[in-house]
């Protein structure tokens, strides 16, 4: 069931929890909507946790007309609903969320007890001409940039068709359907235009504050650069030292936890047992 939270002076965040144990809270990436975390979330929740599954700001049912889309306004909605809902939690977010829950995880050390960053967008791009020969990565690259300078939903419906290479999900026809569909409600594109050019220096700027532990989760052939192990193992060494952890999904594009649910799961729910652990020897 659909809940909302009323962020003050903004708008209002639409989510829904499930399940009972400790908080988990699933944050989508842009031009999404929670529906993103529909093989992760129930089995999380089959796993003993309380998922809280968001969408972003201006995305899904939540709202538009905010004044902004950056990874620090996003981290802020995130960590209202997390003391709405009784933290701490640990944080998911997935691409541009991914630099919102490390941001969020900076801020608000006691109410965020660790994050897992999904093929996240979180150090300030560093894009160099040699990169345009990669191919996949050109692909991405213009379609990413035909739909944040023209708001056209064909270009974005090829950079999806880019970001899950090989390997589509048995409901990709019907969610991508569902999704342009979104984007004909007034003041939807814009939204996902501006988040296109937010940059995410934010998120970078924060990495040395995070007192958590984190997990980055790559998928090995995201588009979104020429190598994404690299890119998360810059992450990683910006983090304070033996905090973070880089997990690769073989054959995985810029969805791994859409694409390669299974893989997926199977590297999160290690990282989260031992929080689990001490939640319950505490509350012993």
């Amino acid at each position: 069931m659909t809940e909302f939270l009323a962020i003050e002076g903004s708008g209002t965040i639409a989510y829904e929890v499930t399940g009972a144990g400790p908080l988990v809270v699933l944050a989508h990436g842009m031009g999404d909507t929670r529906e993103a975390y529909r093989f992760l979330g129930p089995a999380l929740v089959g796993a003993g946790y309380r998922v809280a599954a968001v969408d972003l700001r201006g995305c899904g049912e939540s709202s538009t007309g905010w004044a902004s889309y950056t990874r620090t306004a996003i981290a802020g909605d995130l960590i209202a609903l997390v003391r709405h809902l009784g933290g701490p939690a640990v944080l998911v977010g997935h691409s541009i969320a991914g630099g919102a829950v490390t941001i969020a995880a900076a801020q608000a050390p006691e109410l965020v007890r660790a994050v897992v960053q999904l093929a996240p967008f979180t150090r300030k791009l560093q894009v160099r001409l040699g990169d345009l020969r990669v191919a996949s990565y050109r692909r991405g690259a213009i379609h990413l940039a035909g739909m944040t300078l023209f708001g056209s939903r064909r270009q974005w419906a090829k950079y999806l068709d880019a970001a899950y290479p090989s390997i589509k999900p048995a409901d990709w026809d019907a969610r991508t359907a569902q999704l342009m569909t979104l984007f004909k409600e007034p003041g939807r594109m814009k939204v996902l235009q501006k988040m296109g050019t937010t940059s995410p220096a934010d998120a970078g700027e924060q990495l040395g504050n995070v007192a958590c532990p984190v997990l980055v989760v790559q998928g090995s052939a995201d588009p979104d650069w020429t190598s994404p192990r690299a890119e998360g193992e810059a992450i990683v060494a910006e983090l304070p030292s033996g905090l973070g952890r880089l997990e690769m999904i073989d054959g995985a594009g810029h969805y791994p936890h859409v694409q390669f649910p299974q893989q997926t799961l199977s590297v999160v729910l290690p990282f989260l047992a031992p929080l689990t652990l001490a939640e319950d020897s505490a509350r012993a």
